[in-house]
């Protein structure tokens, strides 16, 4: 938290040695997140609504597509590459292609047709798991990213190597991997959590382990490691936060966490997060971003979901009511964002809201009626308490306008 709130609490992340994070994000939104089955494919105006968000944000690098799954994916992704060259100049494009030449090819195609140089992402399993279903061998692995890579660089595209499944492969293996690319002139290397493997432990140690016993030793020490998670096991954020602590020097995440399966690292859950230690980034936009990504595909953000749900700041409790009504009522609104919450909500457009429900106490109501201008006079309360008490959910504010009014 900033240190304006050092004198009310003692923190135990700080206490931890969890610090101010800096690290450049990706949005992979475009790309990995529209991979959801249960997401709309956005139009092209949508995306490029996005694109600007993405760059108002401060997210460093974006996917916008893979054009070589077919002819109308190449022209979304050329439509797209134009709009940013344009109008989010800062934003770094980049787009995902097997390491296969054909692939490598149609990105290569859009870089000559716009006149500049798109980074290519170019992707290959890495863990036995993969190898075994695809027949494929170590040796054909590595001639495969030797291959991709060298024909990369020879048509001036900027090349990642990413190793899908690196959480399950084996150290031997990932050393050659990334070696080869290196030595082809890859410019950096991404470590994947394709099936949602890994805890924050094993993230760590994978970060660590690459950097200090493959790179380091190689004379790469100043390549830049990505780091890519899904959330099968809901440990994608937390992932994602260990990977930069071991030395990720970016992270992949999509908007609201859409994706494949379980979905992505949220990038949304990912801003606050590093917003809350001192990050710097201008977060204004955060709101609009996730309502958007909402909307062109087709996703409501879930009543519970961290600071954007309906429910984030919202409580009909009687003991947090009570906590939060004292801390506004003694007219300390930093007090009231932080009694019961671990993310003021100030801090992102949003505010305390008390409602009146089974488990509400008389703190509720009289908040309530003060913030509509209600008078709250002791049979009032005593009207709309019975009333709450003997419903199965909290109460709309229409049917405790008509309580209030009786």
């Amino acid at each position: 938290m900033p240190s304006s709130s050092a004198s009310r609490f003692y923190d135990w992340n700080l206490a931890a040695g969890t610090g101010e994070r800096r690290v450049e994000l990706n949005d992979e939104t475009l790309r990995d997140g529209l991979q959801s089955p249960s997401a709309r494919q956005p139009t092209l105006a949508e995306r490029m609504r996005l694109l600007r968000l993405m760059d108002r944000l401060g997210i460093e690098a974006a996917s916008i597509g893979m054009p070589a799954s077919g002819a109308a994916a190449k022209r979304t992704v050329t439509e797209l590459a134009a709009f940013g060259a344009e109008a989010t100049p800062r934003l770094r494009l980049h787009c995902a292609a097997r390491t296969v030449t054909g692939d490598i090819q149609a990105v290569a195609d859009v870089s000559q047709q716009l006149g500049r140089p798109l980074d290519v992402m170019a992707f290959i399993g890495s863990s036995h798991v993969r190898m075994d279903a695809e027949g494929w061998t170590a040796a054909q692995v590595e001639q495969a990213v030797r291959e991709a890579v060298r024909f990369a660089v020879a048509e001036g595209l900027p090349t990642c190597l990413v190793t899908e499944d690196s959480t399950r492969a084996r150290p031997r293996l990932l050393r050659r991997l990334y070696l080869a690319a290196l030595d082809e002139g890859a410019v950096r290397i991404c470590l994947c959590d394709t099936a949602g493997h890994a805890e924050p432990a094993g993230a760590a140690a994978l970060i660590r382990h690459v950097r200090e016993k493959i790179l380091d030793p190689a004379g790469h020490d100043h390549v830049p490691i990505d780091w890519h998670g899904h959330n099968d096991r809901g440990l994608a954020l937390a992932n994602a936060l260990a990977a930069i602590d071991a030395g990720a020097s970016r992270v992949h995440a999509t908007a609201l966490g859409i994706g494949e399966r379980c979905g992505n690292t949220a990038m949304d859950q990912l801003l606050v997060n590093l917003g809350l230690l001192g990050d710097g980034r201008d977060l204004d936009m955060l709101d609009e971003y996730c309502r958007t990504a909402s909307e062109v595909v087709g996703r409501p953000i879930p009543p519970e979901y961290p600071v954007f749900g309906r429910d984030a700041f919202f409580t009909a409790t009687g003991v947090h009511a009570a906590a939060v009504a004292k801390a506004e009522r003694a007219g300390d609104r930093r007090l009231a964002d932080l009694v019961y919450s671990g993310v003021p909500a100030s801090r992102f457009g949003r505010r305390q809201e008390i409602g009146v429900g089974p488990t509400s106490g008389r703190w509720n109501v009289h908040s309530w009626l003060r913030r509509k201008g209600l008078p709250s006079d002791p049979p009032v309360i005593d009207r709309i308490l019975t009333a709450a008490r003997s419903a199965t959910r909290v109460l709309t504010d229409r049917e405790l306008t008509a309580l209030a009014a009786d």
